[in-house]
């Protein structure tokens, strides 16, 4: 099990880029329930850990494509492939992941 980060870490409402030495992941809180989804953009340069979140979708800081935060699905041209996704762990107030378990939508 890969340990992102504290949950705290992450206010409602928002994402928050994650490095480990496994990778860099984005980190969401909707509602307080957690996602995970792959940081880099599938379009191309950009961080979604940094990007504004609205409605259950981040768009990228980059170029404004977006991204359904839930299943990764790209809702917003110029993206069309989808994120990787993790299902999310909460173990002792922070946020985990089998690393090995990423699916895209």
């Amino acid at each position: 099990m890969l340990r992102l980060c504290p949950t705290s870490h992450v206010p409602e409402g928002e994402g928050r880029k994650v490095e480990t030495a496994e990778g860099d992941f984005a980190v969401f809180n909707l509602g307080g329930v957690f996602f995970v989804t792959q940081n880099a953009c599938s379009h191309g340069p950009g961080h979604l850990g940094e990007g504004r979140v609205c409605d259950g979708e981040v768009e990228c800081d980059v170029h404004g494509g977006r991204f359904d935060i839930r299943s990764g699905a790209a809702t917003r041209e110029p993206c069309w492939e989808p994120l990787l996704v993790w299902d999310v762990i909460l173990d002792q107030g922070e946020v985990c992941i089998r690393l090995d378990q990423g699916r895209t939508a």
